[in-house]
């Protein structure tokens, strides 16, 4: 597997808005225009992968001085469960060792879905991530913050990095 560093630029930029639009519902996604634009105004750290040349996953990363955001992360449906996931974050963990990692993800409290978003929290668990305890909701849907790396992580960290994020774009 191999990583490139991506922008918005790129041919291949397709199939990973094809993938990007497909792993996440659409009340969770930052419209593609603006998330292109914010790649470059937020210099955010957008990988994807490949075995060869076919795309297997990428992720985008706010990188931050301590905290660093992990926005978006998505293997090809027809390659979940394969490890392909597990090695992806095990590289992202390496890159940003010794600085926390902060992702927020559907509560697996909430339908629908439940059973989806169980495994996607023990997928993160498994590989080092934990609960803080702390939620945020987005209109009608309810997310769940945990991390990785040292330290604690607060609801004013939080707010801090969204309110950054609200300088350069908002939901609304």
């Amino acid at each position: 597997m191999t990583e490139k560093k991506m922008t918005s630029e790129q041919a291949d930029i397709i199939q990973i808005k094809q993938l990007y639009e497909s792993a996440f519902p659409e009340n969770e996604r930052i419209p593609w225009p603006d998330l292109m634009r914010l790649i470059d105004e937020m210099h955010l750290d957008f990988t994807a992968f490949y075995d060869d040349d076919a795309l297997v996953g990428f992720y985008i990363v706010y990188p931050r001085p301590k905290v660093n955001w992990f926005w978006y992360f998505a293997v090809k449906e027809g390659l979940r469960g394969q490890g392909i996931g597990q090695q992806i974050l095990t590289l992202l963990i390496q890159k940003y060792e010794g600085k926390s990692i902060v992702l927020d993800m559907e509560s697996p409290y909430q339908t629908p879905c439940p059973e989806q978003r169980r495994r996607r929290q023990q997928f993160y668990f498994r590989n080092g991530f934990r609960d803080t305890n702390l939620f945020k909701s987005y209109d009608d849907i309810e997310m769940t913050i945990m991390m990785i790396g040292p330290g604690v992580f607060t609801m004013a960290g939080w707010d801090t990095i969204s309110n950054e994020l609200r300088q350069h774009w908002s939901w609304d």
